[in-house]
């Protein structure tokens, strides 16, 4: 008789997710349905200064708006988070809003706790942040949550809208860290497809490789399962087809959306409990320490990691590459072909990582959470050099 795997799920505390309507009229009514009546808006400065998108979710709030915050950096620095913290205490904010990419989402789920938490100072963030011990085990200190809830409009495909788990980077070490609670993760997530044609091209793009990356740690994992598979190899075949799409269309409000479903379905087995691995290990620390936007983290890294995995076992890879159509012959080349026919960057020397940063970004990826989870084991900085040295 054959066994079974043991194994759970884990689900945050979003409760909806709309998609296909407009911002402003799914934000509206989720603050009606609340009774919020300080609504604070955290602005993707592109949005707000160079399109009307920001000011009409403004205008249909209307007396529930409360105030507009915009100016968080990429990798959501402390002192930024701090800032739009301070700003949303002084607008007495019941209700925050997100809209724009990754670190404007991040900062409005870290907003919400540093308030519940009274922090004051870039210092204060310390206690609360998740860490590695020596051992290896990831501690969350976070026992109490955010009593503000969240919504967030995502512009960019990251998919860190759907977790409870936000990065902010400490300026001092140049180290972006974690932050988690369930309740961090927003109460509703809204997918217009048509709010992010402002996006610019290679941030979409970069980003839906984000996403797939995502998708393909998980079909790489052994802790994985068929709940999370299943999701991740759908995740993967609507990105595979709707980033292609987008590139030769932006116009392709379909395209966008297949795109942006694909993003929450890679991002569900992630929120579940299935970890990831070197490439988004390698790629937390490529972002907060050398500044490298996040979807090229998962560019660069995401087939040199398979490639490395391969060497190991390749077992888990041949679903990978079914669902990039088996354009060459292993998951690796087929990663790296569709990543190249997006037009991304595939090297570390080509997003302005060189050789002298490597042995700091192997000894910080040991730190990170998802540091000691890739399927092929990671010892020591050792291995993560021996990545970083054929993505060079």
């Amino acid at each position: 008789m054959s066994s079974v795997t043991a194994g759970q799920m884990g689900f945050t505390a979003t409760e909806k997710v709309t998609f296909g309507q407009p911002a402003r009229d799914a934000i509206l009514a989720q603050a009606e349905g609340m009774g919020a009546r300080r609504v604070f808006l955290l602005a993707s400065s592109a949005l707000r200064n160079d399109t009307d998108e920001i000011k009409q979710i403004e205008a249909a709030l209307g007396d529930r708006h409360a105030a507009t915050y915009s100016g968080i950096a990429p990798h959501a620095p402390r002192s930024d988070v701090l800032a739009a913290a301070n700003a949303a205490r002084e607008a007495r904010a019941d209700l925050i809003v997100s809209i724009g990419g990754g670190s404007a989402t991040d900062a409005a789920k870290i907003v919400a706790l540093l308030i519940k938490h009274d922090v004051r100072t870039v210092e204060a963030f310390e206690p609360l942040r998740t860490y590695v011990d020596d051992a290896g085990n990831v501690i969350n200190p976070l026992t109490v949550g955010p009593d503000i809830r969240v919504i967030c409009v995502p512009t960019t495909l990251s998919g860190g809208e759907f977790n409870a788990l936000s990065g902010a980077t400490d300026e001092v070490t140049m180290h972006k860290q974690g932050y988690e609670h369930r309740n961090m993760a927003p109460i509703m997530v809204v997918l217009d497809p048509a709010i992010t044609v402002h996006t610019p091209q290679w941030l979409w793009l970069s980003t839906g490789v984000r996403s797939v990356d995502h998708a393909v740690e998980t079909l790489a994992s052994y802790q994985s399962n068929d709940f999370a598979d299943g999701l991740a190899d759908n995740a993967l075949r609507l990105l595979a087809e709707g980033l292609p799409r987008v590139k030769a269309d932006p116009t392709d409000l379909e395209g966008r959306l297949k795109c942006q479903i694909g993003a929450w379905q890679s991002m569900i087995s992630i929120i579940g409990g299935v970890p990831m691995g070197a490439s988004h290990a390698i790629g937390h620390i490529l972002g907060g320490t050398c500044n490298v936007p996040h979807g090229h983290c998962s560019c660069v890294m995401a087939p040199y990691v398979l490639a490395w995995n391969a060497e190991h076992d390749a077992s888990r890879q041949t679903r990978i590459n079914a669902c990039l159509g088996n354009t060459h012959a292993t998951a690796a080349e087929s990663l790296d072909a569709f990543i190249r026919g997006l037009g991304m960057p595939r090297t570390l020397s080509e997003v302005g990582v060189l050789e002298d940063q490597f042995q700091r970004v192997a000894e910080y990826t040991m730190l990170d959470i998802w540091g000691r989870t890739n399927p092929r084991p990671v010892r020591s900085p050792a291995d993560i050099m021996e990545i970083l040295r054929k993505a060079a």
